[in-house]
This record gives C-alpha cells, sequence and structure tokens, in this order.
C-alpha cells in the first residue's frame, strides 16, 4: 500500500470542491481532491452533437452573489461569462393550458389573469401585516398569509418546482429561501425590504450580483475546465473506489483504491466532504448511526431531465426563458427552459433547444418510468403547451435519483448535528449542498468561506 502526505483533502470535485480547491490553492495551501467518477465537475457536464451544446446538468445559474461574479472575473482568461439574452428574461406559467407571462411591473401586475382580483387588491396591505412568529413557516403558509393563495399556486408554487422540484408546504422558508425570510423579518414586509434594499449603498463587488441568469461561452463544462486548469490536474485523483476514512487523532487516515489497481493511504489533519449526505456512512464510518442520523434524514428530489433539439423549430415563438408548470395545472412536467432562446450558439439556425424537467416531490415516480414513457409523456406535452408537433433531432434522457435536497424543517436538526459532529472531529467539515444553500453561486460562495476559514486558521 502507498502512503502519502496531504495538506488538505476534498471529497468531491463538483463545483464546490473544485471551487474550495482554487481559493486554497490560490491561498499558499496544497489540496488534493478524491473524486469517484472518472473526470472532474460533478453534475456539469456539457455535450456538443448534432449542432448542438447543452447541459446534461444544471443548464443555467444566478449571479445571486458577489463571490460567483468575482470567481469569473478571476478566471476570465480561461472561460467567459454569458448572461442571458435581454429578450429572455420573460417569465411563463401555464394557466389553463396556456402560458402567460409572469407580471414585469405594475400594468401587467393589475391586467394579468394569473391571480385573482382579491388578492391583487389584497396585495396593497402586505407593507402593514405583521411578521410571522413561527421560525418553521413553511414556504406556502408564508406567501399565503402575506400575499395570497392565487400567488402561491401561479407564481411560488411553479418557482419551488422549477428550483427545488420541491413542496412549497413542506420547504421551510427560512432554510430554502432565507432572503425571502430576512424581507419580512428584517424589514416586516416583502414590498418595504425590497424598496429598502434596493436603497442601501452597496460595494462596487456587491453591484455585481446583477442576479442575472448566467452560463459559460460554449457551455458550463468551460468554467469545470478553468477550474481544474487553474488548479492542476495533478491535485484531483479520479475514477477512485473503497474510500473509507479513519479518524485518529489529531489526523485522518484515507484508504482508497485507484482506477489501476493500487491500493492508497492518505494522511492529512483535514478533510473536507463535499457530497451527498447519503454517501457519508461509507465514507466516514467512524461516525455513529446517531450521530449521523439528523444528517440522513434530508430528502431529495429525483428529476429526470430530457434534452430535445430541433434543427427547424415550427412551434411557439422562444422569447422567453423558459415556462413553469403549477401543481394545480395536473400536467406530468414541471416545466420547460429555453436554453436556445437564453444563450447564443445553442442550437443550428432556425432551430430550437428545450430542456423538459419532470418528477420532483410530488411525482416520485416519474423517475422509475421507462425511457419510452418519458419521451411519450414529454413529446405529448411539447405537442401540447408549445405546439411543436415535429420530430427531434435530439433526444437524451438524463436521470438524477438524488437530484435536489429539501430544506424541509428537518434542517434545523440537521445542522446542528453538522455542527456537532465538526466540533467532535478536528479537521472535518462536511458540506456541499446538505447546507448553505443550493445554487451555483451558493456553492461558490461556501467554498470560499471555507477556504477562508482553513488559511486564518493556519
Amino acid at each position: 500500500m502507498n502512503t502519502k502526505h496531504a495538506d488538505v483533502v476534498i471529497i468531491g470535485a463538483g463545483l464546490t470542491g473544485l471551487s474550495l480547491a482554487y481559493y486554497l490553492k490560490k491561498n499558499g495551501r496544497s489540496p488534493l481532491i478524491l473524486e469517484k467518477s472518472d473526470k472532474p465537475g460533478g453534475v456539469i457536464n456539457t455535450q456538443s452533437e448534432h449542432g448542438f451544446i447543452y447541459e446534461s446538468g444544471p443548464n443555467t445559474g444566478v449571479l445571486a452573489n458577489k463571490e460567483i461574479a468575482l470567481l469569473f472575473d478571476e478566471l476570465k482568461d480561461l472561460c467567459t461569462l454569458e448572461t442571458g439574452n435581454r429578450d429572455s428574461k420573460k417569465r411563463y406559467i401555464l394557466k389553463n393550458g396556456r402560458w402567460e407571462a409572469l407580471p414585469s411591473g405594475l400594468f401587467s401586475a393589475l391586467s394579468t389573469p394569473l391571480f385573482t382580483l382579491k388578492d391583487k387588491l389584497r396585495i396593497l396591505g402586505e407593507p402593514f401585516r405583521k411578521p410571522g412568529s413561527d421560525p418553521d413557516e413553511s414556504v406556502a403558509d408564508m406567501v399565503v398569509r402575506r400575499l395570497g393563495k392565487s400567488y402561491l399556486d401561479y407564481a411560488v408554487d411553479p418557482f419551488i418546482s422549477g428550483i427545488y422540484a420541491g413542496d412549497p408546504a413542506r420547504l421551510v422558508t427560512k432554510y430554502a429561501l432565507p432572503k425571502l425570510y430576512a424581507l419580512e423579518h428584517n424589514y416586516g414586509s416583502f414590498i418595504k425590504g425590497s424598496v429598502k434594499k434596493s436603497r442601501e449603498k452597496k460595494s462596487d463587488d456587491e453591484k455585481k450580483a446583477t442576479r442575472e441568469v448566467f452560463s459559460v461561452t460554449g457551455g458550463l463544462g468551460n468554467l469545470i475546465n478553468a477550474l481544474v486548469s487553474k488548479i492542476g490536474p495533478d491535485s484531483i485523483l479520479s475514477g477512485i473506489s473503497d474510500l473509507k476514512t479513519e479518524y485518529s487523532k489529531p489526523g485522518f487516515s484515507i484508504i482508497l483504491s485507484t482506477p489501476d489497481g493500487q491500493h492508497n493511504n492518505i494522511l492529512t489533519s483535514d478533510v473536507i466532504s463535499t457530497v451527498g449526505s447519503y454517501c457519508l456512512p461509507g465514507i466516514f464510518p467512524f461516525l455513529s448511526s446517531e450521530t449521523l442520523s439528523p444528517i440522513l434524514d434530508l430528502e431529495y428530489a429525483g428529476v429526470v431531465q430530457v434534452m430535445l433539439g430541433y434543427k427547424k423549430w415550427n412551434g411557439m415563438p422562444l422569447d422567453a426563458f423558459g415556462g413553469l408548470v403549477p401543481s394545480r395545472e395536473k400536467r406530468e412536467i414541471l416545466g420547460i427552459l429555453f436554453p436556445s432562446a437564453i444563450f447564443k450558439d445553442r442550437a443550428p439556425e432556425d432551430g430550437a433547444l428545450l430542456s423538459v424537467f419532470l418528477g420532483g416531490i410530488k411525482n416520485k415516480a416519474v423517475i422509475g418510468k421507462s425511457d419510452n414513457e418519458i419521451i411519450n409523456i414529454v413529446l405529448n406535452e411539447i405537442k401540447k403547451t408549445m405546439m411543436g408537433n415535429n420530430s427531434p433531432d435530439l433526444l437524451e434522457i438524463f436521470r438524477y435519483e438524488h437530484a435536489i435536497p429539501q430544506y424541509e424543517k428537518s434542517t434545523g436538526q440537521r445542522l446542528e448535528a453538522l455542527k456537532k459532529t465538526e466540533e467532535q472531529n478536528k479537521g472535518l467539515i462536511l458540506a456541499g449542498n446538505i447546507r448553505d444553500g443550493i445554487g451555483m453561486a451558493d456553492r461558490v460562495r461556501q467554498a470560499r468561506n471555507i477556504s477562508d476559514m482553513l488559511v486564518i486558521g493556519k
């Protein structure tokens, strides 16, 4: 068995792990990433086929914080940030079989058929309603209390389907939508909070968090390539198996097998896990079932993504970011994104690239359906909702059993268990999307915070 020492070991080469390694190396540390897949990137994977550039994982991100914007500034010599086309800012919501645009201003808010007249008038009183007192209030309860049922049904419910593939009645606002929670509890109102925050002075770096939708020229895979280039491929061990970690104060011993059949023992003082909660028992057998139980309670939404490419699109105009489907519409899809309308060169001229999502917490059975069943569902929905009746030139199906963690009522106990576990096992950090948010911007911010903590700690 080969034994070697490593400064810092990161388990998982997704966006969190790669960003963390990048920041650590930038600050003088020597990270080593361990990855079970044969290449880095996690679920981020750009593919090119038949004139289409498509993602088999996340299609877009949001410039939601300064950390993700600054990362792109630092990587600009290796990859180019691409924000969504101005024409794609429109969002559609399906109601009674028709796509209706989400309101973008006062007039459209008053004229939209998405919300009831009662709720349109009721929103005028939102700034004067008392904040809620339940720290575990669900997204659904908060929205109904402050805005009304139609806003839940035809704005927030489809939004939650698009972000979490989840159920707003189960997601807890404080954890799932912390910025929305903060508007009420810091300012007393969504509307007052939004107005006051828009007037707050921001640093030049904070101004870069424009909340624009983004990708990378040529696909998100080029962001992964850029990070790997900065980190150095020698700092990433891919295709590993039989990974187990032993804790022996004051450090860790990590046993693993490499693709060439060699057995390795890596000794280190710091281990950062960025993998899903369901992987933790196998990787950290020294953690008791009692310790892990609150962490393993985390539920994941399973999602099926179907990519459709048309060299000649004959359906409705693709003049939006995409369309989301409210639960009450009783359709078999969560929504459809229009990547070729958002970003350049994703489909041939006069063609279209669509990304259709199915499954989620409310329709768990979809992920177990056969390819033929899924294809029939998707093509039928495209015909009904998008008026597209020609056969696609590209059709790819991707299944993700553990696609999106659900920040439900158990989140508080999970966060407490994570904190306690790290306190009892010095040098161990359990990170990734099991905490601190699920978006790409959240992953980069978490990575930067952990890097700062480790560098300052040393």
